[in-house]
């Protein structure tokens, strides 16, 4: 099971209802089945679950009757920073590019992504790599040409200027028509590779955003964190599962002794969860990478004594975990974490 955020800000919904109704499809074909209602849409506080926009976006896909290879790099093109809220603003204000990503990546699930993703440096270059293996087949080309185009529309957004790329890399075949790829990147992308990814000369990272200001930068990480703290607390089984976790977090239980627990079968358990959103795995990386960010601000505390307190078998374990929940390794979470103090004082 995906382990998607469980809500989400209705503005994706908005920007996507609108691109299809200027595609010519109706309103009333995109909202079928998702559960979405016509006040939701026009209530700009709303929220929706992961799971619907997944079905509005199929919805679009299926009313055009095929996938139009130029839909989800124009849907990229409307994502301004502006629609993120309070994350995008707090991306604006961030000294460079590089933290600005740390930033991002650290608060990805206030965002509308669907993929993990992840931030690498090798030699002089650097790559955003997406993995989207998690998303339904129908709709998986649409969210990454849309994603990999929203990155675009960002760095636009935050230097003006559109960032000279190395090499753009997609896992999906090649269109039959791949100029709509090249007007966008700039450049010929590669199609049917490995990975999803975006490459550009690492000395980008170290660029200053003409509109950082440090102070606003640290007041909008505070309000991230309270907007995901807000969102990522738990109620019903969800909430009495994640009780239990954190009373034992160097010896996770399986679910069978923690559905016991609850006197409940581990099936009844699963689909409880089921209901409310959630998965057993990600009730636990949730508890694991909360504890992991409280070490990690701690001073004394290395990271192999980090990862025998989260109850991982082996370091590498912890690290692969962690980057895939922050996008980032502990090492640079935790320079992150310093540099940002620093700053305050």
């Amino acid at each position: 099971m995906a382990t998607w955020p469980q809500q989400r800000s209705i503005s994706s919904v908005q920007l996507l209802t609108q691109l299809a109704q200027d595609v010519g499809i109706r309103l009333a074909d995109c909202l079928r089945t998702t559960g979405i209602t016509i006040h939701q849409l026009n209530d700009n506080n709303a929220e929706v679950s992961a799971q619907q926009e997944l079905s509005l976006i199929a919805n679009i896909i299926q009313a055009q009757g095929h996938y139009r290879a130029d839909l989800g790099l124009e849907a990229g093109r409307r994502y301004h920073l502006s629609s993120y809220g309070i994350w995008g603003f707090a991306l604006i204000s961030s000294p460079t590019l590089r933290e600005a990503i740390h930033l991002g990546l650290r608060y990805v699930d206030l965002t509308f992504a669907f993929h993990q993703v992840t931030l690498e440096e090798a030699n002089e270059d650097a790559r955003l790599i997406l993995d989207g293996q998690a998303i339904p087949t129908l709709c998986r080309q649409f969210l990454v040409d849309r994603d990999m185009s929203a990155i675009m529309t960002m760095v636009e957004d935050l230097f003006n200027t559109s960032p000279p790329l190395l090499a753009v890399t997609f896992t999906h075949a090649a269109p039959a028509d791949i100029s709509p790829y090249q007007q966008r990147f700039g450049l010929t992308p590669l199609f049917n590779q490995a990975e999803n990814s975006v490459k550009f000369a690492g000395q980008l990272l170290d660029l200053t955003i003409p509109q950082s200001n440090p102070a606003i930068a640290q007041m909008c990480e505070s309000q991230c964190k309270a907007l995901l703290t807000r969102r990522q607390q738990r109620s019903g089984v969800a909430a009495k599962v994640r009780d239990i976790l954190l009373t034992q977090p160097q010896h996770i239980p399986d679910m069978e002794v923690v559905a016991a627990r609850l006197c409940m079968s581990s099936r009844t358990l699963r689909r409880h969860l089921l209901a409310e959103g959630v998965s057993y795995r990600l009730l636990v990386d949730e508890v694991r990478m909360a504890l992991a960010e409280e070490l990690l601000s701690l001073r004394g505390i290395t990271v192999e004594q980090i990862s025998v307190r989260l109850g991982y078998s082996e370091v590498s374990n912890f690290l692969h975990a962690f980057k895939r929940c922050k996008g980032q390794t502990p090492k640079a979470f935790k320079e992150t974490l310093v540099a940002n103090k620093a700053e305050s004082f």
